[in-house]
């Protein structure tokens, strides 16, 4: 069996075939990005071995069409996080930096960590679609708030008396009054400036609300079952759905808190036990698993029992909301397996 480590770039893949049992290096391959080098990539691999897996670094800004080449002729390929791969490159004993060098180093980090620790690719679904919106949603809010802070300044230099919400001007309420303000003031280029803004402000909101009300039609059609649980709202749902793209990608849920950099670290020593949080992993799975215990911590009595107990026996918030996150996983994967299961009472968070 042999391991197939790839560096992707823009214009070029480099290919290196690595020997599963000992990491020798058997051959390497540089094509160009298209679907003639990579026919030329596939016909190479298979006269290699008859048994092989791909190792591509998760960078699927300009793996992806290579990936989907692949998973559509039937190659298993793994996805191995930059982070692991930076690494292995630092480590490495062979030293400079070149694709082929790099590549090897992707190889042999798939090797090291074991390969069934990698969820396998597969051809995107209604989950790509859905994480491409919240993207493109959290974009233009970005934009929005960019905006928003030059008109504020804007508004205060022309009337520093005028007391403003900081997103007031998102809404209907305080957006039509300022434009009539704005329309009555002598046209000087602060006000044509100002003006300006604020109608691109109104445009990004009614922009930003359209697209909030597909997104919840979306996440309702894909994962109802997440929006029917408390705390989960259809920006963190489909937050979760995209990022996780595919729950049965991870073989158990303790994978899937891997990935998301949930599950518990042991950081004990001497008479000290204790686990800390891990700071890797998927920071947007991380960040929206948080959003959910927060929300649930104001409103769900047996999330703020639970934190109530876990403080009670000496530990942190912090701590008390680790463990949440992890039954938190434990609970996402379990939904978002398909078929659906049906639902049932889930168990009380365990301590790990």
């Amino acid at each position: 069996m042999i391991v197939l480590g790839a560096d992707t770039h823009k214009r070029s893949h480099s290919i290196a075939a690595v020997a599963a049992t000992t990491g020798e290096l058997l051959d390497e391959l540089t094509v160009q990005v298209g679907r003639r080098g990579f026919d030329a990539l596939l016909r190479w691999a298979r006269a290699l071995d008859g048994e092989r897996v791909w190792a591509l670094e998760d960078c699927r800004h300009v793996s992806g069409s290579f990936e989907r080449f692949l998973i559509g002729r039937g190659e298993r390929v793994l996805r191995i996080p930059t982070h692991l791969s930076a690494g292995a490159r630092k480590s490495a004993r062979q030293r400079g930096k070149s694709d082929p060098i790099d590549a090897i180093g992707v190889a042999r980090v798939a090797l090291q960590e074991g390969l069934e620790s990698f969820p396998v690719a597969h051809l995107d679904g209604p989950e790509l679609d859905l994480r491409l919106l919240v993207d493109h949603r959290e974009r233009l809010v970005r934009q929005r708030v960019a905006l928003n802070s030059t008109l504020q300044w804007h508004l205060h230099d022309l009337w520093p008396e005028l007391e403003l919400p900081g997103s007031s001007l998102f809404y209907d309420r305080w957006a039509p009054r300022v434009a009539r303000r704005l329309a009555r003031a002598e046209q000087t280029m602060r006000v044509r400036i100002a003006r300006d803004e604020l109608r691109r402000i109104r445009e990004l909101s009614q922009a930003i609300k359209a697209l909030e009300r597909e997104i919840a039609s979306l996440v309702a059609a894909i994962a109802p079952q997440l929006l029917s649980e408390p705390g989960f709202g259809p920006l963190t749902a489909a937050k979760l759905v995209g990022e996780i793209a595919g729950a049965q990608r991870f073989a158990t849920p303790a994978k899937l808190a891997r990935a998301a950099g949930v599950a518990p670290i042991p950081a004990s020593s001497g008479n000290t036990q204790r686990q800390r949080l891990d700071q890797g992993g998927n920071r947007q799975i991380n960040a929206a698993l948080h959003r959910v215990i927060v929300t649930r911590a104001r409103c769900h009595p047996a999330t703020r029992d639970y934190i109530a107990r876990r403080q009670a026996e000496g530990k942190s918030t912090r701590e008390a909301i680790r463990c949440l996150k992890r039954y938190l996983a434990r609970t996402v994967w379990r939904l978002l397996q398909p078929p659906h299961p049906v639902q049932g009472t889930p168990p009380s968070p365990s301590t790990s």
